[in-house]
């Protein structure tokens, strides 16, 4: 499965999580991803999508 946005290419982020001791562990932050049929190219197609793309009407949805 992707890891990516098909429109925007967002994808996961490292950093910390951080306790209230300081102490400090790896995680990754992922973006809200979606499977959408949306119109590429004229083609209808299944693509990953993250959540900001689809509000922002960056892509048109299949129907």
């Amino acid at each position: 499965m992707a890891s990516h946005c098909s429109i925007c290419e967002k994808k996961k982020i490292v950093g910390y999580s951080v306790s209230h001791a300081s102490n400090k562990t790896k995680r990754a932050f992922r973006p809200n991803l979606q499977r959408v049929h949306a119109v590429v190219k004229g083609a209808t197609k299944r693509i990953m999508v993250c959540t900001a793309c689809i509000k922002s009407g960056k892509i048109q949805k299949a129907i």
